[in-house]
């Protein structure tokens, strides 16, 4: 059976289904709301995520070991899993000093800061990579100045780490900030009038409930840099083994018609990927059970 043939199949079956659970709606009167959500939902998200996994279906279990486990795809899984997973971790700790100076203090230019930190997501990301190509690259202002000291930039793994740090640099910041407006200072006072010191009152007032945001925020993080093609396929050499990323891989595939291998790497990067992310949704509920 054909890819088209399954789809058609399992459409069909799809919309009977659907016409069933309508049916179950409408007699319990189900608010219009709730069914425009899921309806939106489903066709935006659970939609084409079905059509990959049926789509990368198609090949046979041996064959779609052997795509997603070929030497050129695991170098590719390991390179944007650490480099994405770094730019998480220095975002992190950025970001929330960030939004830590954005929150307590006051000083000239603080909108025009505040309005700074938003501009990675108004600005295309192949014109992020054009820009940190055109600074970074060895006859750039700071890579000649790098390339004095034998330092590189541009067209390996630390111009793809640049790259993500820039475009997932607001998600922290803009997770961390309201949460910090919204502390309490009479804790704070609470806690130095009992003799802690600024340190501690830091770890045991403030950082506790910032945490579940801090996280969500480094996850954010994560996920935009694990997905970003348009600036990194800029300042990488796109180099098998070297600094080739899972995204321009699929790309790559695509290019030679070579449909189901792009497909059965999506598939498999997209399980590793939502596995992560279920992992820290997992914990942090846990942290909020614990704290309740």
């Amino acid at each position: 059976m054909t890819f088209a043939s399954k789809l058609r199949l399992h459409f069909h079956q799809w919309s009977s289904k659907s016409q069933v659970w309508l049916a179950v709606l409408g007699q319990r009167k189900i608010p219009w709301m709730w069914l425009t959500v899921l309806g939106y939902l489903g066709f935006i998200l659970v939609l084409p995520i079905t059509v990959l996994i049926l789509y990368s279906s198609q090949a046979l279990p041996f064959d779609f070991w052997r795509l997603a486990t070929a030497p050129k795809a695991l170098s590719a899984y390991q390179v944007t899993l650490s480099l994405a997973f770094f730019a998480a971790l220095v975002n992190g700790f950025f970001g929330f000093l960030v939004a830590w100076v954005l929150v307590r203090y006051n000083f000239p230019g603080k909108k025009l800061v505040d309005s700074v930190v938003d501009f990675p997501f108004a600005l295309p990301t192949s014109v992020a990579g054009l820009t940190l190509m055109t600074i970074y690259n060895p006859n750039g202002w700071i890579g000649r100045l790098g390339k004095e000291f034998g330092m590189s930039f541009m067209y390996n793994r630390t111009g793809i780490g640049l790259a993500m740090l820039f475009v997932s640099f607001p998600f922290v910041v803009r997770t961390v900030q309201p949460v910090l407006q919204a502390l309490d200072s009479e804790l704070e006072e609470a806690s130095w009038t009992l003799g802690a010191s600024p340190w501690r009152t830091f770890w045991r007032v403030i950082f506790p409930p910032v945490f579940p945001s801090f996280l969500t925020g480094m996850t954010l993080a994560f996920s935009r840099a694990l997905g970003e093609y348009g600036a990194v396929v800029v300042v990488s050499s796109n180099m098998p083994y070297n600094d080739l990323l899972v995204s321009v891989l699929i790309f790559q595939n695509l290019e030679q018609y070579e449909h189901l291998t792009a497909t059965v790497i999506g598939t498999v990067f997209l399980f590793l990927a939502g596995m992560i992310l279920l992992s820290v949704n997992w914990f942090q509920s846990r942290y909020r059970q614990q704290r309740l």
